[in-house]
């Protein structure tokens, strides 16, 4: 599990760059941030394991997480990718705190974290924070449902232009601290592939990719090279959260 220690001073965020926090009224924001801790989350940490008790929700603020689902061989695909647009621990919106699945953190940054216990508590006393709860399930299952399609009928390099293009919505920049084998265990393919699919993009001009991190030169070149499953969970998260994506994260062209 993740250890609390000092946030780096290029590591730490407002706590409303998170998009379910900023989404809640001024009231509501006052009232749970008292019970939050901002924590430094580095890349590879486990915020919950597959059948384990989850004692935590976070609100990522600039750090970005996968949910993977585990199979019994030790493999595993990627549900959702969430970042500063979301939060990890959805099982307990249900009062259940164990899943099939996992949540890793694929690129470093800080995330809001409050306990299961508090959570539990101020669900069943404010009715604004689970209206806004129930909303963010609803685009987690339009996400889940547009990966399934997208594991089914696209290409590799369309699935990483995707993958990128996520990270990119959740970033202040450019550049995604993501390694090949990263990759391939997120999408749940051979990281031959992903290797292929990379140096294409790279021949291409369309990203650069060097010891671990990924540059994206022509984020344009990219969205046109994805699938149109980002679009559809794009137009879907802004239109149930009512908050456009360009107010959060990198829009570098």
């Amino acid at each position: 599990m993740a250890c609390v220690q000092p946030i780096p001073d290029d590591l730490r965020a407002q706590p409303t760059e998170n998009r379910l926090v900023a989404a809640m009224s001024a009231g509501l924001r006052s009232h749970l941030l008292p019970l939050m801790e901002q924590i430094p989350l580095a890349r590879g940490a486990v915020l919950y394991e597959s059948g384990a008790p989850q004692r935590h929700v976070y609100f990522p603020t600039s750090a970005i997480t996968s949910v993977l689902y585990m199979l019994e061989d030790g493999a595993s695909a990627e549900i959702s990718l969430v970042g500063n647009d979301g939060m990890i621990g959805t099982a307990l919106i249900s009062h259940v705190d164990t899943t099939p699945s996992r949540a890793i953190v694929i690129t470093p940054g800080a995330a809001l974290r409050i306990s299961a216990k508090h959570f539990y508590r101020e669900m069943d006393t404010q009715p604004e924070l689970m209206s806004l709860l129930l909303r963010y399930i609803q685009i987690l299952f339009i996400q889940t449902a547009q990966t399934a399609v997208c594991y089914r009928h696209h290409s590799i390099r369309q699935q990483i232009c995707w993958l990128l293009l996520e990270a990119l919505d959740r970033l202040p920049c450019n550049k995604i601290a993501m390694t090949h084998e990263l990759i391939a265990n997120v999408l749940g393919v051979r990281r031959e592939g992903v290797t292929e699919a990379a140096r294409r993009l790279q021949q291409a001009g369309v990203i650069q990719y060097a010891r671990g991190q990924i540059a994206v030169l022509d984020r344009e070149r990219l969205e046109k090279l994805s699938c149109e499953c980002y679009g559809v969970v794009k137009r879907e998260t802004e239109r149930v959260l009512k908050i456009p994506m360009h107010h959060f994260g990198n829009h570098h062209r």
